[in-house]
C-alpha cells in the first residue's frame, strides 16, 4: 500500500490504493512518487527521447476513441495522453528545467494572446477572421518573418500526408497554388507519366523520387476538393480491410485456397464481395 503525504494542497495523508476520487494534484505526485528512488525502475529509467512515440501513439488511440463514440474510452484515453504531459514535465522538473505549472502557464498565455477578440479589443465575428488573426498573431509569437518559415514550421514528425497538406495550404496564402481544380488533376496525371517514365527506365531513385511527387499532388487534389488526405486515407485501408474479410469469408466457404489462386479469380470473388 502506497501512502504519500501531501502537504502542499491541504491534504495529510493519500493512501492512492484506496482513494475514491483523484484529481490532477495526485497525478502530479503519484508521477512524482513513480520517479523517486522508492518508485518504479521502469518510470525512473525514462528519458524525453526514450517515451517521445508513447505521445504520438496515445493521441492516435485518443483520436480513435473519439471514432469510437465511447465516452469510457475517451476518458480512458484522454488520461493516458494527460499522463505523458505530466510525466514530460516532471523530467524536465527533476533537471532543473521546467514544470507542470510552466506547461499551464505556457498554454494560458498562449490562449489569452491569440484570442484578443475574447480577452481584449479586437473584432472578429466570423471564424474565418478568428483563423486570420490566429495566423498572423502566430507568425508574430513565433517570428516567422518569410513563408518559407511557416512551411518549416510544420513539425516534421507529422504524418507525411498529414504535413504534406499543411504544407501545401500555407503556401497557398503565398499565392503559390493551382488556379483551379482542373489544372491539378492535370498535375497528378503529369505525375504519373513521369513516374511510369523513371520505372521504365529501372532508375530506382528517380522512381522515389517521382513517387513521392505523385503523393504530393494527390494530397493537393485532397486539399482542393477539402478533403483531408489522412482522414480519406484511413477511410480507403478500413473500406479494403472490410472488403478482403467478405472475400477470405467466401473463398473458404467455397474452399479456395487463397495464396494459390490466380489473381483473376480473386478479383472475381472481389467484385462478388462490393456488392453484399
Amino acid at each position: 500500500m502506497i501512502i504519500i503525504t501531501i502537504t502542499e494542497i491541504g491534504v495529510s495523508m493519500i493512501d492512492f490504493k484506496q482513494k475514491e476520487n483523484y484529481d490532477i494534484y495526485d497525478l502530479i505526485k503519484i508521477m512524482e512518487h513513480l520517479r523517486s528512488e522508492d518508485g518504479c525502475p521502469w518510470d525512473r529509467e525514462q528519458s524525453h527521447e526514450s517515451i517521445r512515440s508513447n505521445v504520438i501513439e496515445e493521441a492516435y488511440e485518443v483520436a480513435d476513441a473519439i471514432d469510437s463514440g465511447s465516452q469510457e474510452m475517451l476518458v480512458e484515453e484522454l488520461g493516458d495522453l494527460l499522463l505523458q504531459v505530466v510525466f514530460h514535465a516532471r523530467m524536465d522538473e527533476e533537471a532543473g528545467g521546467f514544470n507542470f505549472n510552466d506547461v499551464c502557464d505556457g498554454i494560458c498565455k498562449k490562449l489569452v494572446y491569440r484570442h484578443p477578440h475574447v480577452f481584449g479589443d479586437v473584432n472578429a465575428d466570423t471564424s474565418d477572421e478568428v483563423l486570420k488573426n490566429w495566423d498572423a498573431l502566430k507568425k508574430t509569437e513565433k517570428k516567422q518573418e518569410s513563408f518559407t518559415d511557416t512551411l518549416n514550421s510544420v513539425p516534421k514528425a507529422f504524418p507525411a500526408l498529414m504535413r504534406s497538406q499543411k504544407v501545401q495550404k500555407r503556401a497557398a496564402r503565398a499565392g503559390f497554388d493551382f488556379d483551379n481544380k482542373s489544372d491539378v488533376y492535370d498535375k497528378v496525371a503529369e505525375e504519373m507519366v513521369e513516374l511510369s517514365d523513371a520505372d521504365a527506365l529501372a532508375d530506382n531513385k528517380k522512381v522515389f523520387e517521382e513517387y513521392g511527387d505523385l503523393l504530393f499532388s494527390v494530397v493537393n487534389l485532397a486539399r482542393f476538393l477539402n478533403i483531408d488526405a489522412e482522414e480519406a486515407l484511413a477511410a480507403s485501408t478500413d473500406k479494403f480491410i472490410a472488403r478482403f474479410e467478405k472475400v477470405e469469408k467466401l473463398a473458404n466457404e467455397r474452399n479456395i485456397d487463397m495464396p494459390n489462386t490466380p489473381i483473376t479469380e480473386l478479383d472475381k470473388l472481389w467484385d462478388e464481395a462490393k456488392g453484399k
